[in-house]
Formats: structure tokens, C-alpha cells, sequence
């Protein structure tokens, strides 16, 4: 496929649907708001008027993610069925745009949003996906046969909140989902993270609770109030580290690769929408090698430059910023990946951004494979469900105890927040990615074992420190709320949270740090 310039022509997101889609999808109620929900904004253009609507209740677009579905997809067709599926994303955010922009026919019609807004998506993804079809087939595939089954997208009320034993405001505070399955062998640096965690949380996935009655936020589409949790109030959730066996390798690797002080941005995401300008919808933080977007290449890698101190690490390591919004306005506010979509609010910076590779429980280690690609958690979590969940909030001072999955926290007065990351550490022994971009590396089981003939890599594990002003919830608002970039239907969800890796290396680099695992040194 040659370079794909379709950029969206993106939206506010969910900003302005509040009065929206309450009329088709029932319900009402006060707005659970951010402090500066309002504070610096115009009500001369479409993000005015959203107050207007703050007695409604706000909607969410949720449609079936087919990209999962694509586990087959034969190589000479990926990169165009990568860019369909970017297509796809830019259809839900213009469907949002309709919603944003069709208030005052959803209040003289009630089927309006179905018959006005869902019906067409229904359709334009049809269209979508008989391409994605044609273009399997055409390569030699066979495309699932169920596809015409997850064309259609459903329209909800936000109740994203749902809390358990008092996971969203008071009571104890536990996290008791499902969310987060994945068991790593691995941990952050001082062993507050035990690879993927179990310590989970719905994130908004049904089941019982209490239900959210608005997106609040500064641009109208998250956080709300109930995304927080004073982490003093939440239990012990850390669970124990597999135990080692005679043969682990029980070494470290530790790369310096600074925090983004340069602001080195982009809302591209080359491994998931190749050649797709705007392909992730938010911004992305880089360190690590110096020229990732969306058109770059295993040779555009070579010559990127880093900035990693050990010159040989070309590493791409990149995740979506976070934002603390506070009424202020960042350089994006008017731009596609930024305030058009939603993510709003000023950018922080990382104080600290540790990136360590450490061993299997119970295997030595193979060198990680030139090139390999690896995304770990799921941008659409809110929408998508659990399944590849892999958010970690914490606080300095806290991480051996409590991990959160599907709430931000709040934490005490002299203490950070940290997010963590602990990558799949296990790979298929051939593939450098695959269709979904999932299936060719998995984590750990509960043992710390690879299953299925895969072999054990250096897991990489990432923790970064933000200095973030202290939220406050009083009457159901917060002030301060901070969140990290997303996609405008996932609502800013702390369960959202991910990152994304391509191995870069050269002089050698790839097998010092297997060799550094396996001998238990740390280095």
C-alpha cells in the first residue's frame, strides 16, 4: 500500500453528547463533571455546548473490535487490511461528531441516534469490512466467515463506573474484576508488579454497581469523579512472585533512555495502523529511537538515532501521554489526536522512566528478535472487555502493595503517581508480529512457564513516575483529574492504559542482555 494520508476529520468526542444521545438511550440525572469542565472554553464553537446539556445523560458508542478477529491475515495483505481497520476508528469518531452535532433532532425524535447515527455506521462498516474481506482472499486467505456479524454498533449510557465494595468512592476501595489476567514472570524495579497482575477490575464491563451518571471532564468525555480512588483505602492486592526454579535467569538489564524532556510527539502508531496519519487517535510520548511514525521502517529504525544513552539500543518505546486538566490548553488543543478528539488538558512530563529487561522464573532466555513489535494492554478496554487489559496505577511508596487496573489514584501528599508496564515474555520462536499484533508473543503463566512451544524473551518492563497535582473529589466533581490519552469512546478509562515496543538494536546488543539475564548479573 503506498502512504496512506486519509487523516480524520475527527471530532470533540463525546464532549458535546450529553443532550445527544439521552433522549434515544433514556436516562437523565446530574453530571458527575470535572472541576474544569467549562473553565477556558469558548461557546462560540462546539465544545461551548456541552454545558448546555449537563442535566443529560451521556452516551457511548461501543462497536465489536474485528482487528481481533483478523488472526490470519496472510502478509501480503496486512497493510491494507491495517489501514481498513484504521478507517474503521475514524468512522467512530465521526459518528461522534453526529452525535455532537444532532442535539436538537435527537430531542424531536427518539429513535434518531439508531436510525440517524448507528443505522449508517452499521453500514459504512459493512462497506469496510467486505474490503478487509476481498483483501484476504485476494492474498490467498480466508477471511472468518462470522464477519458480517460485528458490523453492528451499539449506543449505551455512560455507565462506565462500576464500583465494587466501594472501588469508586469510600468503603474499602478493593478492586475485585476480572481485568488484568495476565501473570508475568517478571517485575518492575522494586517488585511492586508482578508481570501482568492480577489484581483487576470490570472497568465499566457490566456486572453490577453503581452507574455513572455523566463522562464529565474538561473536554466532556472523562475522567469523572468516580475514575478516582484514594489508594490509602485500598487493600493489599500485589500478588506473590512465581517462584524461581533452578534454571531462571535471574539477571537485569537496565537502558537509560530519558523521559521525552524534548517532546518528541506524534498520534501515529506504526505497529497497529501502518502508513495511517493520526492512526492512534492520541498522543504518544517517544524515547528511545528518534524517528517512529507512521511511515517509518525497519530501515528507518537503523538510521533514527536515540536517545537512549547505550547508542546501540535504536528501541522505539512509546505510550500515550497524560494530561492533568486543570483548564489549561496544550499545543494540540486544535488539532486531530488532540482537543478534536478529546484529549485535552496540559501534558505531563515523566520525572522518572525506568526501562529494565529481566528474566524468566524458570527458563533461561532466547536474545529478543530484531524487530519484534509488542503492544501490551488494550486501548479499547472500556469497549473491548478485559481480555488484554494490562493497566498499573500506583503511587510512590505503595507499588508492593496496590495496583490498580481500572482506577486512577489518589495519592498522599509526597507521594508520585506510577504507571507500569510488564511485557508479554513469551514468543513464538518465528514471528516478529502478527495480524492482531498479539498472537505471536503471550505472557507467562501462573508458574512463570511458557506454554505452547513459545520461548522465553527478556521481559520488558517500563515504570514511569509523574509528579501530578493531587486530585480532589468533593459533591461527586473532582478538581485537578488527570488521564492518559485515548481513543473518544474509551472515556479516558485508567484500564485504557498501554504501550508499545519495537526492538531495535544493533552491535550485538540483543544477545548482552540475554547473556546479562541468564548469568544473574545486573547491568
Amino acid at each position: 500500500m503506498g502512504r496512506n494520508t486519509r487523516k480524520r476529520r475527527t471530532s470533540p468526542a463525546t464532549k458535546a453528547i450529553a443532550a445527544a444521545a439521552a433522549l434515544a438511550l433514556g436516562g437523565g440525572g446530574l453530571i458527575w463533571a470535572n472541576f474544569y469542565a467549562s473553565a477556558h472554553e469558548s461557546h462560540n464553537d462546539a465544545w461551548g455546548n456541552r454545558t448546555k446539556a449537563a442535566g443529560a445523560q451521556v452516551a457511548t458508542i461501543s462497536c465489536p473490535d474485528v482487528g481481533q478477529k483478523l488472526t490470519d491475515v496472510p502478509g501480503r495483505a496486512r497493510t491494507e487490511v491495517d489501514g481498513e481497520l484504521a478507517s474503521l476508528d475514524r468512522q467512530i469518531t465521526d459518528a461522534y461528531q453526529r452525535l455532537a452535532t444532532t442535539r436538537d433532532a435527537q430531542a424531536q425524535d427518539a429513535s434518531f441516534v439508531q436510525n440517524g447515527i448507528l443505522g449508517p455506521l452499521k453500514d459504512r462498516r459493512k462497506v469496510i469490512f467486505d474490503r478487509i474481506r476481498l483483501e484476504i482472499n485476494r492474498a490467498g486467505g480466508t477471511a472468518p466467515g462470522d464477519l458480517d456479524d460485528l458490523t453492528a454498533c451499539t449506543g449505551s449510557p455512560a455507565a462506565g463506573d462500576r464500583t465494587n465494595a466501594g472501588g469508586g468512592q469510600g468503603g474499602d476501595g478493593r478492586q475485585q474484576g476480572n481485568g488484568g489476567q495476565q501473570q508475568g514472570s517478571g517485575g518492575q524495579n522494586d517488585g511492586g508488579m508482578n508481570g501482568g497482575g492480577q489484581q483487576g477490575g470490570q472497568g465499566g464491563q457490566g456486572g453490577a454497581g453503581g452507574q455513572q451518571q455523566s463522562n464529565g471532564g474538561q473536554a466532556g468525555n472523562g475522567p469523572s469523579a468516580a475514575d478516582f480512588v484514594d489508594i490509602t483505602k485500598v487493600q493489599p492486592n500485589v500478588p506473590a512472585k512465581p517462584r524461581r526454579t533452578r534454571d531462571a535467569s535471574t539477571g537485569a538489564f537496565t537502558t537509560r533512555c530519558g523521559v521525552n524532556a524534548n517532546a518528541n510527539h506524534n498520534t501515529d502508531n506504526v505497529i497497529v495502523a501502518p502508513g495511517v496519519t493520526n492512526g492512534a487517535h492520541h498522543l504518544h510520548d517517544y524515547v528511545g529511537n528518534q524517528k517512529v511514525n507512521a511511515f517509518s521502517s525497519n530501515d528507518t529504525f537503523l538510521q533514527g538515532g536515540t536517545s537512549c544513552q547505550n547508542k546501540n539500543d535504536l528501541s522505539a518505546y512509546y505510550w500515550p501521554v497524560v494530561r492533568v486538566q486543570d483548564g489549561t490548553r496544550d499545543f494540540d488543543q486544535n488539532a486531530d489526536g488532540g482537543g478534536k478528539e478529546g484529549n485535552v488538558g496540559r501534558i505531563l512530563v515523566a520525572k522518572q522512566a525506568q526501562i529494565k529487561y529481566v528474566g524468566s522464573a524458570t527458563s533461561k532466555v532466547v536474545a529478543m528478535p530484531q524487530f519484534l513489535r509488542v503492544i501490551t494492554g488494550d486501548a479499547k478496554a472500556f469497549t473491548n472487555g478485559t481480555a488484554n487489559a494490562n493497566a498499573h496505577w500506583s503511587c510512590t511508596g505503595f507499588e508492593n502493595k496496590v495496583q490498580l487496573t481500572d482506577k486512577y489514584p489518589i495519592c498522599p501528599r509526597g507521594s508520585d503517581v506510577v504507571r507500569s508496564f510488564a511485557f508479554q515474555s513469551c514468543w513464538d520462536g518465528q514471528n516478529t508480529d502478527s495480524a492482531n499484533h498479539r498472537t505471536h508473543v503471550a505472557f507467562a503463566d501462573a508458574s512463570g512457564r511458557c506454554q505452547n512451544g513459545f520461548k522465553a524473551i527478556p521481559q520488558l518492563t517500563m515504570r514511569l513516575v509523574y509528579g501530578v497535582p493531587r486530585p480532589v473529589v468533593r459533591n461527586g466533581q473532582v478538581k485537578n483529574a488527570y488521564a492518559v490519552d485515548g481513543f473518544p469512546e474509551q472515556l479516558h478509562k485508567a484500564i485504557t492504559d498501554h504501550d508499545d515496543f519495537i526492538a531495535v538494536t544493533r552491535g550485538g546488543l540483543a544477545n548482552k542482555i540475554a547473556g546479562c539475564l541468564n548469568s544473574g548479573r545486573m547491568c
